[in-house]
């Protein structure tokens, strides 16, 4: 008598002198079991912060954890792990892309710029400035998101309305609820910028909406 797959049959006699056998269940990985959908690791071709780099890890790896964990890129924050907060923001090809649910091997042949890439742009430069003028970090934990967003409107448009200030920091929340200064900060910034741009003096805050309306 044969079992079935994933049995094995053991015998011994009885106090009778009878044989007697019974099937012991063998652990094994059906084909429908998730443990065989598991991929296997490999080597991805990255460029980031303009510099190529090699990871080694499963191919449905979350960038952000490559980031922190291979390259040591710590200023993406893990916050939802669904892409809907924005503290793992980085630049993909340019525009803001949540990087905790895009997996390792959708981005090779792109360019992506974390919020390290960023710090000697005048862009981000003037922002970090004006946050820092309008204390709009409260604990922090999500400002690089925000950051990268803000640099990403700024070069687009160094003028925005504040409805396209708050559109462009749609994806990214603060739990501390500073968003009245983190929208006044990007709009110092964007003054800045253009101040900069023109050999001027950067004008007062409450010159922004007269400039705009122009």
């Amino acid at each position: 008598m044969h079992g079935e797959p994933g049995m094995a049959k053991s015998a011994r006699r009885s106090r009778h002198g009878r044989p007697r056998t019974w099937e012991v269940l063998v652990p094994s990985t059906p084909e429908w079991s998730a443990a065989r959908r598991v991929p296997a690791e490999g080597s991805f071709a990255l460029r980031v912060n303009g510099r190529p780099c090699t990871v080694t890890c499963r191919g449905d790896a979350p960038l952000l954890y490559a980031l922190r964990n291979d390259l040591g890129l710590l200023g993406s924050r893990f916050g939802c792990g669904l892409g809907q907060c924005g503290a793992c923001m980085v630049l993909l090809d340019g525009r803001p892309t949540p990087s905790c649910d895009l997996p390792v091997r959708a981005i090779e042949g792109h360019e992506v710029v974390t919020i390290e890439g960023l710090s000697e742009d005048p862009l981000m430069r003037a922002l970090q400035e004006a946050f820092i003028g309008r204390q709009a970090a409260q604990c922090g934990y999500c400002m690089s998101g925000i950051l990268v967003s803000a640099c990403a409107l700024l070069r687009r448009d160094t003028l925005p309305h504040r409805a396209a200030i708050a559109d462009a920091l749609d994806r990214n929340l603060c739990r501390c609820g500073s968003h009245g200064r983190v929208l006044r900060a990007v709009e110092d910034a964007a003054r800045t910028v253009r101040a900069q741009r023109s050999g001027d003096q950067p004008p007062p805050a409450e010159d922004h909406a007269r400039e705009r309306a122009r």
